[in-house]
């Protein structure tokens, strides 16, 4: 189906859209740490690069990142409209991360990284996660 609104119109739309959170892979690490008995964790915690979760007082923060907006090759979705454009918006999303994992760091954070496709599989979960914060 044609869409409705010209290249040009749809572009300005599509830029007013904001995200303020990835809802459904949030909620099924809640279900883990509550689970799991895991407390200590904070949301919409006012640090540097918006951590999805952040535990304060052992200076650990999560970033779970959407596959297909951090560029994972786990569902090998490219898309072929714009592509040029997409390749570029996944890269500046990747630069950013980086930038936001080195300037953590640099203040005493321990980072950790889960791909959303990950958050199906507990058992990759608890294993990325022990380390730090000691699932069992």
């Amino acid at each position: 189906m044609a869409d409705v609104f010209s290249k040009g119109q749809r572009s300005q739309i599509m830029r007013q859209v904001k995200s303020n959170c990835n809802k459904s892979t949030e909620l099924k690490l809640i279900a883990l740490f509550k689970t799991n008995k895991i407390k200590g964790w904070r949301r919409n915690y006012p640090l540097f690069g918006k951590p999805d979760f952040t535990f304060p007082s052992i200076k650990v923060v999560i970033f779970v990142d959407g596959c297909f907006w951090h560029g994972h090759n786990c569902r090998n979705t490219t898309p072929k409209d714009n592509a040029d454009y997409w390749s570029k918006k996944i890269e500046r999303n990747r630069n950013r991360d980086k930038e936001v994992t080195r300037i953590l760091k640099e203040k005493g954070w321990n980072i950790i990284r889960l791909w959303e496709c990950e958050l199906k599989n507990e058992k990759i979960v608890q294993e990325t996660l022990h380390p730090i914060i000691g699932l069992p």
